[in-house]
């Protein structure tokens, strides 16, 4: 069950008393009492937190020490932040950021069959709430159609988003993120059919992205291309951006 390529050996978290119950249960050696402790103790650092605003904020001393990062969905919610990070990129520092929807079995099974023919449109439903989840249904519907998004137009309302992707090709795709609900799930729609791209195994996805990332520090290559973790940022920002704008479209190219 483990990954026999890398072992997580410190933590950090706020809270010392959580870091130690979380040190205890996953058998994490080492307990730091600041985040910058990290520097010089491990190889890499895994950002395991969904609050993007503070993203950039957290990863910047590890950036500038050249520590390669794995920054756990969203990459960030901030169009000024997202400069930081493509401005670090093209640096050449090692940046990993998605979510591990994209490593689920489903989605990559169907990715790689094409059972439904060339997909069309989509329609993704997650609980909770857009700045944080999102990104969850945003990946999944990246994997499968790919990027080349336009615009992106709210209809719903705080807690209730309904947020329409157009693609500049024509295909569509509706995200939907509902604080209330218990359950979501996704369907894609193809020439040839439907597909449920639903998959209840968090594990494995989770496992499976973390491979990913440690493939990239084995061969110093990321595993998704940069210019689509972008573009999905700016999915994210641009669906808040058209909610405060009471739905006005906005077209991703507005956004630096």
């Amino acid at each position: 069950m483990c990954i026999k390529e890398g072992r997580v050996t410190h933590i950090w978290t706020q809270d010392p008393k959580i870091s130690k119950q979380v040190a205890r249960a996953s058998l994490i050696d080492n307990v730091v009492e600041n985040l910058t402790d990290l520097i010089g103790k491990v190889d890499a650092i895994i950002l395991a937190r969904d609050d993007g605003e503070n993203h950039l904020r957290m990863a910047k001393p590890f950036l500038d020490a050249g520590i390669p990062i794995l920054i756990d969905k969203p990459l960030t919610d901030q169009e000024d932040d997202l400069k930081e990070f493509v401005r670090y990129y093209q640096q050449g520092k090692p940046i990993m950021s998605c979510s591990s929807m994209r490593y689920a079995r489903s989605i990559l099974d169907l990715k790689a069959n094409k059972k439904i023919g060339r997909i069309l449109t989509a329609s993704a439903v997650t609980p909770k709430y857009w700045r944080t989840y999102a990104i969850h249904m945003i990946e999944a519907v990246y994997a499968v159609m790919g990027g080349g998004v336009e615009s992106v137009q709210n209809v719903g309302r705080s807690g209730e988003e309904i947020v329409h992707l157009d693609y500049a090709d024509g295909r569509h795709a509706v995200v939907q993120t509902f604080a209330k609900i218990g359950q979501g799930n996704i369907m894609f729609y193809g020439e040839k059919g439907m597909a449920l791209a639903g998959d209840p195994d968090a594990f494995f996805q989770f496992k499976n992205m973390l491979q990913h990332f440690i493939k990239m520090l084995q061969t110093g290559k990321s595993p998704i291309d940069w210019k689509e973790t972008v573009e999905m940022v700016k999915v994210v920002i641009a669906g808040q951006r058209s909610l405060e704008e009471k739905g006005r479209r906005v077209n991703l190219s507005e956004i630096g």
